[in-house]
């Protein structure tokens, strides 16, 4: 019965993974933003880093609506105590306008100064 069971999974599976386009469920992490960028917010290093000596880079996705705005981001890389601070830069930052949404990676740097 449970070999049954997982054969018909597996089969169900395999079918969705054959019909769905690979857009959809490859993951593209190094994808850039195809608009220039108006306006960029550095992000403030955070103090607790600071003091932990914490340094690296934050990837962020960012999804940006067709006025230029940051719809959403979502950290997808990076150390977690720098994490806050590079989503809260992400979304002040400002794009070109387009006629549709557009997806891509931001990549902060964390450095001591």
């Amino acid at each position: 019965m449970f070999r049954r069971a997982a054969a018909v999974l597996f089969t169900a599976l395999t079918l969705v993974m054959l019909c769905t386009p690979v857009s959809t469920w490859a993951q593209n992490e190094n994808s850039e933003i195809l608009r220039r960028a108006k306006t960029k917010v550095q992000p403030a290093y955070p103090e607790l880093a600071r003091k932990m000596n914490i340094t690296g880079t934050v990837k962020v996705e960012v999804v940006v609506a067709p006025n230029g705005t940051v719809k959403e981001a979502r950290v997808v890389g990076g150390h977690p105590v720098l994490a806050n601070a590079a989503l809260d830069a992400a979304r002040h930052w400002r794009f070109e306008a387009a006629p549709g949404e557009s997806t891509g990676v931001i990549d902060f740097k964390f450095e001591p100064r």
